[in-house]
């Protein structure tokens, strides 16, 4: 996949990691901190992002819906394409600093590590969906998949359609996020059972390092 992420003045970041990991809520503190220090920012999430995007989320994880694997990755897919071209590359290209909640890495995780599709493919038609976009920086939560859902416990709400995958289902899955780590000079890896103000100190410390790399005329 080609990283094209480096011809912008503003930076894109990602947020990934399981059900339960803390993804909104750290992002949430990353984007008040963000704006506290009048730095121009947007959030968006996947899937989700644009009114189509946001339609086909509510498909995606419909608990009372069976969808294959196949037929899953082409709406994460659709719900992607929709949310680079309408939302997340025009504010690149006004020098808006770009936050989403998941992103590519978690179509590799949930359906090559957690159904088991075939990589190539899959990595292929991503490249198709994001025209070679990818973060400037991606961080994963990491939480093991059992203590992240006895936090969705904690806060008594129903589960989606993916949270009710069995629990092998999300080990695959944190296994291939810390696969894509040790492998992507991009990732922050973030011990998610840490204090939340340790997680959003190390978090902001990273990405104001990548936005500053960016305005002193580095790639990021």
């Amino acid at each position: 996949m080609k990283d094209i992420s480096a011809g912008f003045r503003s930076s894109f970041i990602t947020f990934e990691g399981v059900e339960g990991a803390g993804k909104s809520t750290r992002c949430r503190e990353l984007l008040s901190s963000l704006e506290r220090r009048g730095i121009s920012v947007l959030h968006t999430r996947e899937p989700g992002g644009p009114p189509t995007s946001e339609r086909i989320r509510l498909l995606l994880l419909d608990p009372e819906l069976s969808i294959p694997p196949l037929t899953e990755l082409m709406l994460y897919l659709a719900s992607r394409a929709s949310n680079v071209d309408l939302v997340i590359r025009p504010a690149l290209e006004k020098g808006i600093n770009v936050i989403c909640e998941r992103y590519s890495d978690a179509t590799f995780a949930y359906q090559i590590g957690g159904r088991g599709l075939p990589e190539k493919p899959v990595r292929e038609a991503d490249s198709l969906a994001t025209g070679g976009l990818m973060p400037d920086l991606t961080i994963l939560l990491d939480l093991d998949p059992e203590e992240g859902f006895a936090r969705l416990r904690r806060q008594g709400r129903e589960k989606d359609r993916i949270e009710l995958e069995k629990i092998c289902f999300h080990r695959r899955v944190r296994q291939l996020y810390l696969k894509l780590a040790e492998t992507e000079a991009r990732y922050l890896v973030i011990d998610a059972s840490l204090e939340p103000d340790v997680q959003d100190r190390l978090i902001i410390d990273s990405v104001m390092s990548i936005i500053s790399g960016k305005y002193d005329g580095g790639d990021g």
